[in-house]
């Protein structure tokens, strides 16, 4: 694993701890393993647009429309807080 892969993991599990303390909602099952997906896209790439949801490895998990069933409209904050908190 390579120095910013090892960075990007370290702060997405800073950013689900910190999300997932108190009394807000919790990430479900099926969010987290997209959520994952996303962080080791950001291990690649260094950023997440909704037009990668169309691209692989998202496509073969639904896409885009998926994401969205998943997180409704919090999903282009969610994809910008993560583009921040994990990336940045």
């Amino acid at each position: 694993m390579t120095p910013h892969e090892d960075r990007i993991r370290k702060n997405f599990q800073n950013w689900v701890l910190k999300r997932h303390a108190g009394k807000g909602d919790k990430f479900s099952d099926a969010q987290m393993d997209w959520l994952r997906m996303i962080r080791d896209h950001l291990a690649t790439s260094f950023h997440i647009e909704k037009d990668d949801l169309d691209m692989s490895p998202f496509d073969g998990q639904g896409g885009l429309g998926r994401m969205y069933q998943l997180f409704g409209e919090d999903m282009e904050p969610l994809m910008d807080e993560m583009n921040k908190a994990v990336a940045g």
